[in-house]
């Protein structure tokens, strides 16, 4: 007779659930986030700050002359002065209303000429060639035509303007309809939309990105030419104070409208850039990190 063992019943451990609460759980903090941040804004100061510092520093030393360069207080004091006599605002308004004159004539000219080139090609045929030979010319150089042609008034200056902006602008919004997805025209005639269901609900939003570059080109090339229009025989306006400021060379009025010019500059691409957050909401795009 055998007798049969039963195999040894093994002992399973205990196991009991354990509560996520029980664990020790440490939060995931991205390596951008455990660095300490410095604010943005003192960030974008501190290197205009520091040459602030430099250049009073070397004035002050007599390393940077005063016929040279002024140093920044002489050039605050002369800005105060020019302020409460009204002769910079009044200087200020002027130039103002030449860029707008320019800005919108070179708007309608360049926005224009790129809708006939890009939505047609019969258009290119025409409109292209010309313009691409036209924009190799310097604007500067077509300073003695303009004169010739406008006399010496405001006309001259305004031309000169608009002939720098509409370039810029004709670029990058004839490449921006070009630029257009043919999927999307081709979804577009599937869905039914007409000739010109398709230019204003597919191709002119597309053509949107560039067109507010090309804006933002133009703003900027406007200034440079309002500098160079406001040398031909001005009598008022930011360019004129400078001609007068560089016959009896002073230097500090000189810096004060170059700052002018350059604060215009920087309101106007402010307000291109917010007007493209408006307009361009649709489209997700990369801020930096």
């Amino acid at each position: 007779m055998s007798i049969s063992h039963a195999p040894p019943v093994s002992e399973e451990p205990d196991i009991s659930p354990v509560s996520v609460y029980d664990l020790d759980l440490q939060p995931l903090v991205p390596t951008s986030s455990r660095r300490t941040r410095v604010p943005r804004w003192l960030r974008r100061t501190t290197g205009p700050v520091l040459l602030l510092a430099l250049w009073q520093l070397l004035s002050g030393t007599g390393a940077l002359p005063p016929d040279v360069l002024a140093s920044p207080g002489r050039i605050a004091r002369v800005a105060a002065d020019m302020l409460a006599d009204g002769s910079l605002p009044a200087a200020m308004g002027t130039s103002l209303q030449r860029v707008a004159g320019g800005l919108l004539l070179g708007l309608a000219v360049g926005t224009g000429l790129a809708l006939v080139a890009g939505l047609f090609r019969i258009g290119e045929d025409l409109v292209d060639a010309p313009v691409q030979m036209l924009r190799t010319v310097p604007f500067v150089g077509l300073i003695p035509l303009f004169i010739i042609w406008f006399g010496i008034g405001e006309a001259p200056k305004v031309a000169i303007i608009t002939l720098g902006v509409t370039f810029p602008l004709y670029l990058n919004v004839y490449a921006g309809i070009r630029g257009v997805d043919a999927q999307l025209i081709e979804a577009g005639e599937s869905l039914g939309l007409s000739r010109w269901g398709l230019v204003r609900h597919v191709v002119l939003p597309g053509a949107l990105p560039n067109a507010m570059t090309g804006l933002r080109y133009s703003l900027g090339i406007a200034w440079l030419a309002l500098v160079f229009a406001e040398q031909v025989n001005a009598d008022s306006g930011i360019g004129f104070l400078m001609v007068q400021a560089r016959d009896f060379l002073r230097t500090d009025v000189i810096v004060v409208c170059l700052v002018v010019y350059a604060f215009l500059g920087l309101l106007a691409d402010f307000i291109v850039r917010s007007l493209e957050k408006v307009l361009l909401q649709w489209r997700p795009t990369f801020t930096g990190r």
